[in-house]
This record gives C-alpha cells, structure tokens and sequence, in this order.
C-alpha cells in the first residue's frame, strides 16, 4: 500500500514536461500565451495524472488544500476527487495542522 501526501493549492504552475526537462510546446495548448500552458491546459493535465494515478492498485492520496476557502478554485478537491483520493481542506498550513490531518487521515485508512 502506497500513500501519497499532497500538500498544494491546487494550482499548477509548470506542465510535466518542463519538470522532465523537456522544454513545452505552445502548439499542445491552444489557450498558450508567450509559449506558457494556459491554467486550463495545466489543471486537465494535472487531473489526468491524477486518474491515473487513482487506478493503481495500492495507491492512495491524501490531498491536504491550502487555498485560501474564499477564493478557491476547488482544483484540489478535484485532483483528490480524480485520484479517489481523500481530501482535506486546512486554513492555515503549518507544520501541526499538516500533521494532526496527515495522522487523522493515515490511522483511517489503516483501519479500512
């Protein structure tokens, strides 16, 4: 059994490729501005990473969201929804809330 701990905002700021070391390719997104992806671009391929990801055998995800509730954008609620992953919303991100979650969260998926 594999657990993943996600600690984000939700929002993707570089495709996959760049952080292969690839360089991107404007033509992929039609939406692209001066040869960057465009947040859509970048929010489904996250997504689709994240279903794959959900089908692996053993795999889980705990998406813990630091987006500020009042201007979320939901994105990591999704990413955890793609991953049938659990997901958990904090309002201030430090070290003890990330923790309380993160052991929550593990001792209940131990007992499943």
């Amino acid at each position: 059994k594999v657990v993943v701990v996600l600690i984000s905002d939700g929002r993707a700021n570089v495709p996959l490729c760049t952080s292969m070391g690839e360089e991107f390719d404007p033509e992929a997104d039609e939406d692209s501005k001066d040869g960057k992806p465009s947040r859509k671009y970048l929010k489904e391929e996250t997504l689709a990473c994240a279903k794959q990801l959900g089908v692996l055998p053993g795999f889980n995800l705990l998406c813990i969201d630091t987006e500020n509730k009042f201007i979320s954008t939901g994105v990591a609620k999704d990413i955890a929804n793609a991953a049938m992953g659990k997901y958990h919303q904090i309002a201030k991100a430090d070290g003890n809330a990330i923790a309380s979650v993160t052991n929550a969260a593990l001792n209940e998926m131990k007992n499943q």
